[in-house]
């Protein structure tokens, strides 16, 4: 073979080999996603199956939650409207974990939504939360406006929504789904999963809070959760010594 039609052969194929890496690179993971990968191995603070009961669990009204049985083995049950009012226009059916104040964390868990099927259909993941009229919320519905499907603010008034993403909708339905939750303190970047743990359908950056206790439930229905996992690094003062 001439020289100059090797020398064109080896061009051509660099070129291929240099088309391909660009196409995987582009198709590779972004700075939030390998940001929330970081955050995946943070040490381990607890994992719960509820097999021994939620004795370590404070809901606002304890007559709405049950032991049931769950995904694998045991499950928690918000089961019925909570007896509850907020100091303002908030969730009112949640439980905090007693003995986890944390900043930077990634919390996970699976959830049945056992709600009908409606807009408003939701489940929650409950973060930051210094007090009743101080936290953040993710509120995961079936479709979005200013007030679902959102993640929002509590800060002593009305829940504002403060998502910089979300997505037209999360489709519930009466199986179990997976929802994990990743909290940046430095940046502020939170980003909510939805069984994809690779692409979050929610994002938002705010650093009011640095601190909090996290939690589960629902704005006003109903569901189970099971095999909840927290990592994370625990916040240095205790929650009333950093008020």
């Amino acid at each position: 073979m001439p020289p100059c039609i090797t020398a064109a052969a080896n061009r051509l194929w660099v070129a291929l080999i240099l088309a391909l890496c660009a196409s995987f690179t582009c198709r590779g993971v972004s700075a939030a996603d390998e940001a929330a990968d970081g955050k995946r191995t943070l040490p381990l603070i607890f994992e719960e199956t509820f097999e021994a009961g939620a004795d370590k669990w404070e809901p606002t009204d304890s007559e709405a939650w049950k032991i049931v049985d769950g995904r694998d083995g045991k499950g928690y049950s918000l089961f019925k409207a909570s007896k509850y009012k907020p100091p303002q226009r908030s969730p009112l059916n949640y439980s905090l974990r007693k003995d986890a104040n944390v900043t930077d964390f990634v919390l996970e868990a699976d959830v049945q939504s056992k709600a009908r099927d409606y807009g408003h259909r939701d489940m929650c993941l409950f973060f930051g939360f210094q007090d009743p009229a101080h936290f953040y919320y993710a509120h995961v519905a079936r479709t979005t406006d200013d007030h679902a499907n959102q993640i929002f603010i509590v800060d002593g008034a009305e829940r504002q929504k403060i998502s910089t993403k979300t997505t037209p909708g999360t489709m519930w339905d009466d199986n179990w789904h997976h929802l994990q939750l990743v909290r940046d303190v430095k940046s502020g970047e939170i980003a909510v999963y939805f069984d994809d743990m690779q692409s979050p359908v929610m994002t938002a950056t705010d650093k009011t809070f640095a601190w909090g206790r996290v939690g589960l439930g629902s704005f006003d229905d109903v569901g189970i959760w099971d095999n909840v996992k927290l990592r994370g690094a625990t916040a240095d003062k205790s929650p009333a010594s950093q008020k």
